[in-house]
């Protein structure tokens, strides 16, 4: 039995939840979608992009400086982070970097199959990880969301232990 992906809800300022516009990102479910979006944004090609996967399991992707709740429509999200493509040799879009950065979100590394399964979904090529994890926890003694570096489980804070699980359900 397949465990259920988890769901992440927003974690990020409130203020950013409050004024989440309805507008999601775009749906990417085809390659032919990708080349599209990235064709009608001059900029989109040359820098990162926002990138959710919604509780469909759907790709959907904004411009690198959008609020990953925005792109959400402001629901909760399978996985969430930035995306960067390239040209393959046969001059298709593939993904050159991936990563889980979301401090919206917070989601964990385990969010990758996720990610991987959308792709594929979608068409599109992608390395068999996220290029760069991030692994965010929330401080239980303060409640300050960090950003665990060099396996260094301590609050940036306070200095409080935090937890090795993903804490922010």
């Amino acid at each position: 039995m397949t465990a259920s992906p988890t769901r992440y809800a927003y974690v990020g300022p409130p203020e950013l939840r409050d004024r989440a516009r309805g507008e999601p990102g775009a749906v990417i479910d085809t390659a032919a979608a990708l080349e599209r979006w990235l064709s009608a944004d001059s900029d989109a090609g040359r820098e990162s992009l926002t990138y959710v996967v919604d509780l469909q399991g759907r790709l959907r992707v904004a411009p690198r400086r959008s609020e990953h709740i925005d792109c959400a429509g402001g629901d909760a999200v399978l996985a969430a982070g930035e995306l960067r493509f390239a040209r393959g040799a046969d001059r298709r879009l593939v993904v050159r970097e991936v990563s889980n950065q979301s401090t919206g979100y917070c989601p964990d590394p385990d969010c990758w199959p996720a990610v991987a399964a959308a792709l594929t979904a979608a068409g599109i090529d992608h390395p068999p990880g996220f290029t760069l994890a991030f692994v965010f926890r929330r401080c239980p003694a303060c409640a300050q969301i960090n950003l665990v570096k060099d396996e260094w489980f301590a609050c940036a804070v306070c200095d409080a232990e935090l937890p090795r699980a993903w804490n922010f359900a």
